[in-house]
């Protein structure tokens, strides 16, 4: 039976999980996640690739894998979304958007993305996620210090307010060597355009590819200040 947990005793949750388990491995902070929560957890996935859907089948087969598909997707990751779901373990979730991409057209104009690229991630992936995991307790991300300067304190467990949930990110402490090793080790999925110069993939109106000496989310809204699309 999955304990019930009122707010304020998730937040100390996440506040004693995140200092006791700052050395785990990925496998135990994932274990942790799925003894604390049983079913009231999930994993979300760009599916850039399936490392954490794949670490987080063999902690507990049957997770819930959510995925945002924003209607601005490239080809190959909705591809890698079918994919994962037909070769692993896993229930994959598409979360959509309220509008569809021409009635966002319709009502704000069209290509919101270039006029105002925070709008456009707040309609199309921040409403419908926070929506999405209004069933869980927790929610697993790939999250990695490594990524860019903005996510080097990411803790491996952590309370997030905004969404009142624990917020796991069980390869934050991961070079980026050792997501490759994972992924040759296991054979793991991954999306065909990190082959081709992406090292972090979104939407494609606002994902370039990368030049060498790039941190990897340079390619993400190119030329702006932004980086981060508001759901961390």
């Amino acid at each position: 039976m999955t304990t019930t947990y009122t707010p304020e005793a998730l937040e100390q949750l996440a506040l004693d999980a995140g200092r006791d388990l700052e050395d785990a491995t990925a496998e135990e902070v994932l274990t942790w996640a799925s003894k604390t929560f049983g079913n009231r957890w999930c994993v979300t996935s760009s599916m850039e690739d399936a490392v954490v859907a794949h670490l987080a089948s063999r902690v507990q087969p049957g997770i819930d894998v959510v995925f945002l598909d924003t209607g601005y997707h490239f080809p190959e990751t909705i591809g890698t979304r079918d994919a994962v779901a037909a070769v692993y373990p896993v229930n994959v979730i598409t979360l959509t958007p309220r509008q569809s991409v021409a009635e966002q057209d319709a009502e704000y104009g069209p290509a919101l993305h270039d006029r105002d690229p925070d709008l456009c991630c707040a309609l199309r992936k921040v409403a419908p996620l926070g929506e999405g995991l209004a069933g869980y307790d927790g929610w697993a991300t790939g999250l990695r210090r490594e990524d860019s300067p903005e996510r080097a304190d990411t803790p491996v467990v952590a309370w997030d307010p905004k969404k009142g949930k624990v917020k796991i990110s069980p390869i934050a402490r991961w070079t980026q060597d050792q997501v490759d090793a994972y992924i040759l080790e296991h054979g793991v999925l991954t999306n065909p355009l990190l082959m081709d110069g992406y090292a972090s993939i979104g939407c494609a109106p606002c994902t370039r590819r990368v030049a060498p000496g790039e941190d990897a989310r340079a390619g993400r809204w190119a030329g702006r200040a932004k980086t981060e699309c508001g759901i961390h």
